[in-house]
């Protein structure tokens, strides 16, 4: 890890306090930070002196991340990035294109301990948690890396890693990607994926903070979910779905449910109307996901012919569903794969 200081998370207090050290005015520390939150490295800055700009660049750290490699996709405009930390630690981020512009799908932690078993993040175990400057940085480098063609306007916190189990490094990066001086993103256009933690659940939704929460639910009853979601040992599902209710009701916002469709084990349409019922009088939407292969694992996808009699069954019940669209699946698109393939040499 690099011992030089890293300036992307200081407040401006912190940093004026710093660039005094270098013998600069207090007011370099709003330039040095609007250039930042452009992602602009420091023999860019144009409006700072050069010695300052070479000092900046032995002492400091502009962004704590790189692209380490981007992996466009053939098939739409997708790109996926390995991003390098300063320790070494590679993470992935997805960059996809909509009608209404850029979302970007970031990591919150190297890896991660959840153990879902359809995942391949949690396949080597949780490295270490990002910090909220990490989180930034994935967003900075990919407005960098669009250049003209736009910037991010949306983010979803469902790369590797729970961000729940990253609560405060987390938190620090939405109240810093939504401040007006900085990226100025609004929190509607952000979504945050759980597992279920459910003391952080509530603790979240007492943040003023009106990100839309995403459950990872992947199964209808505590059976099916013990099985293939060790969170379902801790958390049950009337505790999860007690937390979900109390979030909706503190927030205003309606929360997603995250469900991928695993073929003889949840998909079934005695599954879907039980899922149906589960969700009755809440204000939320189902994300139906055709589930990802992973080498490591034994699941199988539900066929199309399933997954569309799922859909229609959840229809007939009233619930609001769609089928997620499937972008980038030639470049790893799903969480963990491309990681772990670089990391294993494959890729």
């Amino acid at each position: 890890m690099s011992d030089k200081h890293v300036l992307l998370g200081m407040g401006q207090e912190e940093l004026k306090t710093l660039l005094k050290s270098l013998g600069q005015p207090a007011f370099r520390a709003g330039q040095v930070l609007a250039w930042l939150n452009k992602g602009v490295p420091f023999e860019e800055m144009t409006n700072l002196p050069k010695s300052l700009r070479e000092s900046l660049r032995e002492t400091c750290v502009d962004l704590p991340m790189s692209i380490h490699q981007t992996f466009p996709s053939r098939k739409d405009d997708t790109v996926k990035f390995l991003f390098s930390c300063l320790d070494g630690n590679i993470i992935e981020g997805v960059l996809m294109h909509y009608h209404y512009g850029y979302s970007l799908c970031i990591s919150t932690q190297v890896g991660c301990k959840m153990g879902c078993a359809f995942c391949a993040s949690t396949l080597s175990g949780c490295v270490r948690s990002l910090t909220a400057a990490e989180m930034l940085s994935q967003v900075l480098l990919a407005n960098r890396f669009l250049g003209e063609k736009g910037h991010v306007g949306h983010i979803v916190l469902m790369g590797s890693g729970e961000p729940l189990d990253n609560y405060d490094n987390v938190v620090a990066f939405l109240r810093m990607v939504n401040a007006e001086d900085g990226l100025n993103i609004s929190l509607r256009n952000i979504s945050l994926s759980t597992c279920g933690l459910v003391p952080q659940m509530e603790r979240l939704s007492c943040e003023g903070l009106p990100v839309t929460l995403s459950i990872s639910l992947h199964a209808p009853n505590d059976q099916i979910r013990r099985q293939i979601m060790p969170i379902a040992n801790t958390y049950a599902i009337d505790e999860l779905m007690d937390a979900v209710r109390a979030y909706v009701r503190k927030t205003g916002r309606r929360v997603v449910f995250e469900y991928a469709l695993i073929d003889q084990l949840n998909s079934r349409p005695e599954h879907a109307r039980e899922l149906a019922r589960l969700v009755s009088g809440l204000q939320c939407h189902v994300n139906l996901i055709p589930l990802n292969h992973v080498d490591e694992h034994s699941l199988r996808p539900a066929s199309p012919e399933s997954v569309q009699l799922f859909l229609k069954t959840l229809e007939e019940k009233h619930v609001s569903a769609t089928i997620r669209r499937e972008m980038g699946s030639d470049i790893g698109g799903a969480c963990g794969q491309l990681r772990r393939s670089v990391l294993e040499g494959k890729a």
